[in-house]
Parts: C-alpha cells; sequence; structure tokens
C-alpha cells in the first residue's frame, strides 16, 4: 500500500505551475466527473468514460469564454497602457504600473496573469495527457485526435501569449505524478521545472499547432471552436516572431486562410456596432457574429454576459451601470492623434466614444474619452481577426528576405479603403522605410485598444522610438519610473514564482 500522498490531483498541478505554496486551494470545479478519476492503484489519472472526457473539454472552452480579467482587460493593460495607445485610466499598481514602466514582480496583473496561463496550459495539457487513455474505450481513435487538437490549439494559443510576455517559460507536457515518501526527491524537477528558453518554448507552440492542423475540426460557421482555421492563423502570428521568424511561412499560413474565404467585412463599423439605441431598454446584442472576417471569437448572448465591458466605459445595455469611477482604460491623446492625422474618422468612431462623466483625470468631466470596442455586456469579443492576418502579410512583404513593395502597398490600401481612408502617397509607397512607418501606423489604427500595439513595438524593435515619442509629444501620460529600453520587451517573473521555484530566473533589468 503506497505512502500517503504529500501532494495529488489538480493541486499538484496548480502548485507546479502557478509556484504556489501547499495550502493553494485547487479550483472549485474540479472533481472526478470533470477531471476524470483515479485508477486503483491511484497510478494515473484517466478520463473513465467519454461523458468525462467531453465533459472535460467542454470545461476548457468555459474557461476560454469566462476569464475577462487575464485573458481580455489585462491584455490590454499590457498591449495598450504599456504601449503609447492609452492611458491607466483608473489609480492602482496592476493599471498603473504597466503605463509609468515600473512593472515589478508584485505587480498584480503580472502576478494574476502568470497564474491562470499556467494553470490553463496544465489544464491542456492534462486533457491532452487523458483523452489517450480513456477508461471504457468508448472513443474511436478519430475522436480522440479532434479532441486532443483542440486542447492543442488551446495550449498553443496560452504558451504563445506567455512566450511573448515573459520570454523564457516553464514548457510542461506530461502531468506530474502523485508525490509520495517513496519518490518525492525523483518528482523534485517535476515540481520545480526549469524555463525552456524563447526558442524551445515556441518549437513546442508550433508542435502543438502543426499536430492540430492534422486533425482539429474544419473551421466553419461557428468561430468559437478551436479549429484548424484558428491553428493556421496562429501559425501566421508565430512566424513572424524572431525567435522562428519566417515570413514566406507567414504568408503561406494567411494565404490558406484567404483561399478558406476569410474577408473583410464591408464596413469597420460590422465588427463592433450593435443592434439597438444607445441606451437603456434594448438587447445591445452584435450586429454580426461569426462573420467573414472573423477567426475565433467569444460569444456573450443575452443571460451571459461579458462583465468586462464596463471596465472599459458604459455598458450600453444598462446605461448608469458601475459607472461612477474611472475606467482602466483611457485612449491617449497620441492615439487620437494618429487617427486624427490620417483623416481618419470611421475608425476612430468605433474605437473611442465621449461621455460626460464625474471625473477628470486625463480629458474634461463633460467630454470624456473611453474605449469603445466593446461596448455592451453582449458584444463578441475576438481573438483572432483576418485584419491582423492579413497585415502581418503585408509585414511579411516588407520585412522578410523577398521585398515586395507593391504588394505590401496593396494589401495596407485595401485595409485603408475599408475604413474610408485615402490610399498611400507614391512617396510612402516607393520608399521601404517610409511604407514600413506606414505600416506600422496602420495596424495601430486598425488594432487599436485590442492589445496588440506593445507587441508590434517588441516584434519591430519600436518600442524605445516610439515610447519616448509618445513622452515628448502626449502631454497626458503620466511620468515614467524607468526608461524604455531593451530590457522593457519582456515582463518581470512573479515573485512569488522566484521565492518557490529556485529553477526560475527572473527577466533582465528586475
Amino acid at each position: 500500500m503506497k505512502a500517503k500522498y504529500i501532494i495529488s490531483g489538480m493541486t499538484a498541478v496548480a502548485f507546479l505551475l502557478t509556484g504556489c505554496g501547499l495550502n493553494y486551494e485547487p479550483v472549485s470545479d474540479y472533481s472526478d466527473v470533470t477531471e476524470g478519476s483515479i485508477d486503483e492503484t491511484q497510478d494515473e489519472i484517466i478520463y473513465a468514460n467519454r461523458a468525462n472526457a467531453e465533459s472535460a473539454l467542454t470545461a476548457l472552452y468555459e474557461d476560454f469564454k469566462g476569464n475577462q480579467n487575464e485573458l481580455q482587460l489585462d491584455w490590454l493593460l499590457i498591449g495598450d497602457v504599456h504601449s503609447d495607445n492609452a492611458y491607466a485610466g483608473t489609480t492602482g499598481s496592476e493599471v498603473v504600473d504597466p503605463a509609468t514602466n515600473e512593472l515589478n514582480g508584485t505587480t498584480l496583473c503580472v502576478n494574476r496573469d502568470w497564474e491562470y496561463y499556467m494553470l490553463q496550459a496544465a489544464k491542456c495539457t492534462k486533457f491532452i495527457v487523458g483523452v489517450e487513455s480513456v477508461g471504457d474505450g468508448s472513443l474511436s481513435k478519430d475522436e480522440v485526435n479532434t479532441m486532443r487538437a483542440q486542447a492543442e490549439i488551446l495550449r498553443a494559443f496560452i504558451w504563445f501569449r506567455m512566450v511573448r510576455m515573459w520570454g523564457n517559460i516553464p514548457i510542461v507536457t506530461t502531468v506530474p505524478v502523485d508525490i509520495t515518501s517513496e519518490n518525492i526527491q525523483e518528482s523534485y524537477e517535476s515540481y520545480f521545472p526549469k524555463q525552456n528558453t524563447e526558442a524551445e518554448a515556441y518549437e513546442y507552440i508550433l508542435k502543438d499547432l502543426n499536430d492540430a492542423l492534422l486533425y482539429a475540426p474544419e473551421g466553419g460557421a461557428d468561430k468559437t471552436v478551436f479549429s484548424k482555421d484558428v491553428a493556421r492563423a496562429l501559425l501566421a502570428k508565430v512566424y513572424a516572431e524572431k525567435p522562428v521568424r519566417d515570413y514566406s511561412k507567414t504568408i503561406e499560413y494567411v494565404d490558406q486562410l484567404t483561399a478558406r474565404g476569410y474577408a473583410l467585412m464591408p464596413n469597420y463599423a460590422d465588427l463592433f456596432g450593435i443592434d439597438g439605441a444607445t441606451k437603456d431598454g434594448f438587447s445591445a446584442t452584435p450586429l454580426y457574429t461569426n462573420c467573414k472576417e472573423s477567426i475565433l471569437e467569444v460569444h456573450y448572448p443575452v443571460g451571459s454576459g461579458n462583465w468586462a465591458s464596463w471596465m472599459y466605459g458604459r455598458t450600453l445595455e444598462d446605461w448608469d451601470f458601475y459607472f461612477t469611477w474611472a475606467k482602466w482604460i483611457t485612449p491617449s491623446r497620441s492615439l487620437l492623434a494618429a487617427f486624427d492625422s490620417e483623416g481618419d474618422i470611421q475608425r476612430k468612431n468605433q474605437t473611442v466614444v465621449y461621455y460626460s462623466c464625474n471625473w477628470s483625470n486625463y480629458y474634461p468631466m463633460e467630454n470624456y474619452a473611453f474605449m469603445y470596442k466593446v461596448r455592451s455586456g453582449y458584444s463578441n469579443v475576438f481573438f483572432l481577426r483576418y485584419d491582423d492576418l492579413l497585415l502581418l502579410k503585408a509585414e511579411a512583404m516588407l520585412y522578410g528576405e523577398s521585398l515586395d513593395l507593391n504588394g505590401a502597398a496593396a494589401i495596407i490600401d485595401q485595409i485603408r479603403s475599408r475604413a474610408g481612408v485615402a490610399p498611400l502617397s507614391a512617396q510612402e509607397k516607393g520608399s521601404v522605410d517610409a511604407l514600413r512607418k506606414a505600416y506600422v501606423q496602420e495596424r495601430r489604427l486598425e488594432l487599436a485598444c485590442e492589445g496588440e500595439r506593445w507587441f508590434d513595438l517588441v516584434r519591430l524593435d519600436l518600442v524605445e522610438e516610439a515610447m519616448a515619442e509618445a513622452q515628448r509629444t502626449d502631454p497626458g501620460r503620466l511620468p515614467l519610473a524607468e526608461p524604455y529600453t531593451q530590457n522593457s520587451y519582456l515582463l518581470p517573473i512573479p515573485q512569488n514564482v522566484l521565492d518557490t521555484n529556485p529553477n526560475v530566473v527572473q527577466n533582465p533589468g528586475y
């Protein structure tokens, strides 16, 4: 008979990947029904039957949909507030630290993001391993492959976010065994893993996505599914990143999406518009769901709701709901000036809205700017869109080994035309430097307040230049605690992870 367990079940996974102590509470919805069962010898956790496996996969989707803090709010804090696109709308270190470049190992958003992403990756790994050996043998091999592939896509999505945020991260692809008094020494490395390098992390991401391309469901009418098209889109984005950069692959996968029928919606407002008036008493539902431009989105139908909407401004189905305090993300004067410099009225009006309010942190309270892209509790939230990917194809033409200025300019003009903005000038089209500058500007305006700006600046080595310009020209920005340098490109590792796992090393500069 085995000795008493020290750590077991989901608690073990949580302890391993969040850096928490032995008293870490496992997630409240864990049970043998949702996560599987333990066999009689207690050697292995498996899914007892089809219902258990299907329930576990559903739980992964529900976690993805339900977590608005880390997946939405914090993504915008790093992607837009930490860049020149937005101000820290309110006070508190989790909001102000990204704006002032004072991120550290105790910043709340950094800590909760690491914990969330590591735990979600662990849940994916647990599913990927467990679905291969469902106890009653009720799943066919094709069904196993299809289910596993969806979890691989989600795990790749999570790892991709993490490696862009922290660089070297622990990549764990096995479920750690329960610790007993007999195996505690041998299990040490499993519970305190070393960080993989960025390059190694990207190779694991590519492995998951390439497997998913073989077995995931085909992309179709339901854009909430982790489909082959989601894998193609992630592959296009991954291959644009420096550690594994292969812009020819980016073009290849974007072209596959184009061939699959993805295209721009006729109007930019189609993406974010809602059906109804602009005050209480209507459902405030999206104009379009599962549109041809969307690759991966999350839906919040009436009765569920995306609570993050009232963290950005007014939630239009309930005009005054939680509208008594400053919001997290406030569009910057720098961003507004960028729209105005291009005569970009349509995208500006879909990104920024003005209300009167009770605070004046950055603008006069009678005409205060708010982020407008998630304007209702029922608004869809996009995680992957074709416009993002199409612009990445232009980037590949501008920064790859084979320059194609005409092709890149044509894509940029296509994006601008949809927004009602004039085409690029002949001078911009005829100069590599000018066209690259126009490209970076175009991504900023097209994807404003969606969390992409910071990572664009990092990918293209433009952080120091862009943020120095923002400090010079944007009078609304808070004073910097630290100047932006190469050490700013990655976030700090949470201090509690460093304290509990001696194999994890802090990023330079923190």
